[in-house]
């Protein structure tokens, strides 16, 4: 246990930024267990945890003042620290609260990510094959961040060597977990394409499944609750050496192929080459899902997909990006660090020091920390000449940006979901129906549901039941409705 040697003005506890980094920790692990408890956790609840408004903002500021330090006691607050030094900082500060106090002791206490470190180096040589094993290690899928709730699923982190868009041999992990009493060959299993996570290596979905904080916790729980197995795939670049390329559709989907050919070859998996798949995916994962889809006939012809779910898919980043609200800044942060690097750009050429700063922020966050940390900053305050970050992906990323359009190629003959909020704040709804309709004038078959889920987080939960039901009539051999006529 790590004991600061300075007062909470200066130690660990100390703000970083408006709303204060305990605070914006906090938010991703309240979120991840909302979302996490499934039924219990409505949309309203989930869009809560972010403001939506400057005005929103500017209460919850205001809701931290009013706190009283009173509150703090031996209990709470970390080691090192007293109560009175604890109780000095919430009085002297409109950025730390009694809530950053009580978040920081209670990490003290908690256990650390149950995967090894070193299983994350890559090995000095990898296979030649692509989905080919690398190495695997026993894994925890907790639902909570203090790790009261352990999920009874068996789990398993997996490496396996897969290929980059520029054609080098990567390593890339996922996990696998399998219901409780499943017995015999796997039938069918889904593949889950996690949504935004972040940059760092902390954010991969492996890393935060073990220690309680992964979002995308809901959507597992909902497939292992039907009693499938699931393939949760961390991309390249998350977890493991090199860089994750953001929103780079091709490096994303052969991620997701190659681990649902690597998992049939997992010690100790039920799943082998007869077992029908289901491809899954929201927000960035329907990105994945549906760039999987297009890239599955010549990058992995022998799987066995048996449908696909694609939610909120971000088929023309450059119209996401133009219509980005900026709430979420960060998914721009994210964007232009690794737009920059896939296109030889230097930042610093474009970027002043608080734009630099900015940048090199979100990339050390995960997701939820990340949109608290910098939203509604205004991004012409990021760079040199006052521009906007949409002048500047004119500028320069446009090209790298369009070579992520979707619907340019054919997807396998199988049964396709495409959900999409009406009331979608992040990716424009009608990205969605474009995306089915494209698919159902190839003559693929096509269900499209919309709903009218809050925000972005809202569609993702409100879509689940409805993924849930497709999944088992797919798996089911019976076919979906047809939405095609109406697209």
């Amino acid at each position: 246990m790590r004991t600061p040697t300075d007062t909470p003005a200066t130690s660990s506890l100390r703000p970083r930024r408006r709303l204060g980094p305990a605070s914006a920790l906090g938010a991703a692990a309240l979120t991840s267990l909302a979302l996490a408890l499934g039924p219990s956790a409505t949309p309203a609840q989930a869009t809560e945890l972010v403001p939506q408004t400057e005005a929103e903002a500017e209460d919850l500021v205001e809701d931290r003042q009013a706190e009283d330090s009173s509150s703090l006691n031996e209990s709470n607050v970390p080691d090192g620290i007293s109560v009175e030094e604890a109780r000095a900082a919430v009085d002297k500060s409109d950025e730390i609260t009694t809530a950053d106090i009580e978040y920081a002791a209670a990490l003290e206490d908690l256990p650390s990510n149950d995967v090894p470190e070193d299983f994350y180096k890559t090995p000095d040589q990898l296979p030649d094959e692509n989905g080919a094993v690398v190495k695997q290690s026993p894994s925890t899928f907790y639902l909570d961040p203090v790790k009261l709730i352990k999920h009874n699923a068996k789990t398993t982190a997996f490496m396996y060597k897969t290929t980059d868009e520029q054609g080098n041999a990567r390593a890339a992990t996922a996990t696998l977990l399998t219901p409780e009493g499943a017995t015999g060959t796997a039938k069918d299993a889904v593949v889950l394409s996690p949504g935004t996570q972040g940059t760092a290596d902390k954010c991969a979905p492996s890393r935060q499944m073990s220690m309680g904080t992964e979002y995308e916790g809901i959507s597992v729980t909902s497939a292992l609750a039907a009693k499938h197995p699931v393939i949760v795939v961390d991309y390249m670049g998350l977890g493991t050496e090199g860089t994750h390329h953001y929103l780079n559709r091709v490096e994303e989907g052969r991620s997701v192929l190659d681990a649902a050919k690597a998992v049939q070859n997992v010690e100790g998996s039920d799943i082998n080459a007869d077992t029908k798949l289901q491809l899954r995916g929201y927000s960035q994962g329907g990105q994945s899902t549906a760039s999987a889809m297009e890239l599955a006939e010549d990058w992995a012809p022998g799987l066995n997909i048996a449908s696909a779910s694609a939610g909120a898919v971000p088929a023309d980043l450059y119209d996401a990006v133009s219509k980005l609200s900026s709430v979420y800044t960060a998914f721009l942060l994210y964007g232009i660090d690794t737009f920059a690097e896939q296109s030889g750009v230097e930042l610093s050429e474009h970027l002043n020091q608080k734009g630099l700063d900015a940048v090199e922020s979100a990339s050390n966050q995960c997701t939820m920390e990340a949109l608290v940390s910098h939203a509604f900053t205004d991004t012409s305050t990021l760079t040199k000449d006052g521009s906007s970050f949409q002048e500047l992906v004119d500028e320069e990323f446009r090209p790298i940006i369009d070579k992520q359009l979707l619907g340019k190629s054919s997807i396998p003959d199988v049964p396709v979901l495409v959900n999409h909020s009406r009331l979608d704040d992040v990716v424009p709804f009608e990205q969605g129906r474009d995306l089915a309709s494209t698919w159902c004038k190839a003559g693929n078959r096509v269900a499209f549901e919309d709903n009218l889920g809050p925000t972005h987080v809202g569609g993702y939960v409100v879509s689940l039941p409805r993924v849930e039901a497709f999944t088992d009539r797919t798996f089911a051999g019976k076919a979906p409705l047809d939405s095609c006529w109406r697209l």
